[in-house]
């Protein structure tokens, strides 16, 4: 069983940044992709941005040029940067690792979820 434990989330005011980490109970180099997905109320849990384990990485275009994901210094970590963050950021951000075939957007294969780490902007 595979367990992931989010951290960094809280209350920041529009234009701030925050720092969300994921920690996996085994290497992430084990999984084919580490992801970061976050739902807002009444929405539905959307994709934010990706890592391969080949190190290729993308976003949702909402996020851009704001948002960094990235691997951590321990082995077990990845990492979402988030500047500029806006009141439409906030939702509950939830760490995805995933064992898939195919494309990571059509992908087969399993997924694992952390608990979630809520985030919110508002001044």
């Amino acid at each position: 069983q595979v367990q992931l434990v989010e951290s960094g989330g809280g209350l920041v005011q529009p234009g701030g940044s925050l720092r969300l980490s994921c920690a996996a109970s085994r290497s992430i180099f084990n999984f084919n992709a580490m992801g970061w997905y976050r739902q807002a109320p009444g929405k539905e849990r959307e994709l934010v941005a990706f890592v391969t384990s080949g190190g290729s990485t993308d976003y949702a275009d909402s996020v851009k040029g704001r948002f960094t994901i990235s691997r951590g210094s321990a082995k077990n970590t990845v990492v979402l940067q988030m500047n500029s963050l806006k009141p439409e950021d906030t939702a509950v951000y939830y760490c995805n690792a995933a064992y898939y075939s195919g494309s990571y957007y059509d992908r087969r294969g399993t997924d694992y979820w952390g608990q979630g780490t809520q985030v919110t902007v508002s001044s």
